[in-house]
């Protein structure tokens, strides 16, 4: 389950950041190839992470965790996979830019709630931690530090403001710098201004 490599596309000629990027349901690396370009990053290793029928777990992402499983737990352990295997190659963690989309962007909230570390940055392009309305997560002191992007939507169909509050609020809580944005009406899609957002915490998180 979550078995496929992720893909990578080396940017420039000696990398200096990896960023890892997760796609939404139905979507394929091939939708992060194109935000990774958008990004308009040189010295950048993109890795390129691959859900099996496009899909990383099955339910709702605020549907209770174990209607979830054991999709969810392999989808982390793939997204670990790919991160541990840029540490084993010299990259530390903070060096490594944690992100995704859509589902993408709730794996990689799960991710820092499961696998906690000083990461470069991270961004979450519509997401929201997992679990039913009622959740409480606790907060994740190794994140104390970390420039975190994230971006939403008053309108959006699948992330409620009241997940992103929450969300928000559980970074504030672990310490990370966050950078939110609540978009009024932009649709269920990556804007030119959350590119842009995204581009300038990466930026600054590797000087």
């Amino acid at each position: 389950m979550h078995e496929a490599e992720p893909e990578r596309l080396v940017v420039g000629n000696e990398p200096n950041m990896a960023i890892v990027l997760a796609h939404g349901r139905g979507g394929s690396p091939a939708d992060m190839r194109a935000l990774a370009a958008a990004l308009v990053l040189d010295s950048v290793i993109f890795v390129l992470l691959k859900a099996d029928g496009g899909v990383w777990y099955p339910n709702y992402f605020m549907a209770p965790t174990a209607d979830n499983e054991p999709h969810l737990t392999a989808a982390l352990a793939h997204y670990e996979r790919a991160v541990t295997a840029l540490m084993d190659e010299g990259i530390s963690e903070s060096r490594i830019v944690v992100g995704g989309f859509s589902q993408g962007a709730c794996l990689t909230c799960e991710y820092l709630t499961r696998y906690p570390r000083h990461y470069a940055a991270a961004v979450i392009w519509t997401g929201g931690l997992l679990g039913p309305e009622g959740s409480r997560w606790r907060p994740r002191p190794e994140l104390a530090g970390m420039p975190a992007y994230y971006a939403s939507s008053q309108i959006d169909e699948w992330v409620p403001p009241s997940r992103a509050r929450e969300t928000v609020d559980w970074l504030n809580a672990s310490g990370a710098a966050v950078t939110s944005v609540m978009f009024e009406d932009r649709p269920h899609r990556v804007s030119d201004a959350e590119i842009a957002g995204a581009r300038q915490l990466i930026e600054r998180a590797r000087l």
